[in-house]
């Protein structure tokens, strides 16, 4: 009777994986024809951005989208994910690049968005890394995966922005295991 049990259990997860899986699909595809970013929540504006000269060195302010780093031009560049993972960076940090003469690139935080801290499992799903916690699951960088060394099943705590949604979370740190 028990195995039936536990069958019947792995049947309703399933079917509801494969709802919240079809349900994620149809709500992208939604965003994407009414042209909707959801982002928007996040505060990612670029009105407080600014860019100027300090001796040989450019200065440029930008916000960090989860991947990127949102830029005053309202474009999208790359972030050094090792950098992005090391420093666990959360989607809405403001950031400040200098880009020396010698064309050396510093990245630095000038502020932190509020954060919370939740402990999920993290998984894969089509090549991409995610973290599952309080029944949502939202990507993580694979940078940041195996800076801690991390493996899918593990436990791990992971950075959040406080009260607003995310697409992108931080991964803190792994959780020991038993």
């Amino acid at each position: 009777m028990t195995k039936k049990r536990i069958a019947a259990i792995k049947d309703f997860i399933d079917a509801s994986e494969k709802s919240l899986k079809n349900a994620k699909k149809l709500l992208a595809e939604v965003l994407k024809d009414e042209n909707i970013d959801l982002s928007s929540d996040l505060d990612l504006d670029t009105k407080w951005l600014s860019s100027y000269e300090s001796g040989e060195s450019k200065i440029v302010e930008w916000v960090f989208t989860g991947e990127d780093m949102l830029w005053v031009d309202n474009n999208k560049y790359i972030v050094p994910v090792n950098y992005a993972s090391k420093s666990k960076l959360v989607q809405g940090d403001r950031m400040k690049l200098t880009i020396e003469g010698s064309g050396k690139m510093l990245y630095k935080q000038i502020k932190q968005i509020d954060r919370e801290t939740r402990v999920g499992l993290l998984t894969q799903d089509k090549g991409r890394y995610q973290v599952v916690a309080d029944g949502v699951s939202y990507d993580v960088l694979t940078a940041a995966v195996t800076h801690f060394k991390a493996e899918i099943g593990d436990n791990v705590t992971v950075l959040i922005p406080a009260g607003k949604e995310a697409t992108f979370w931080a991964i803190e740190a792994v959780m020991p295991k038993g």
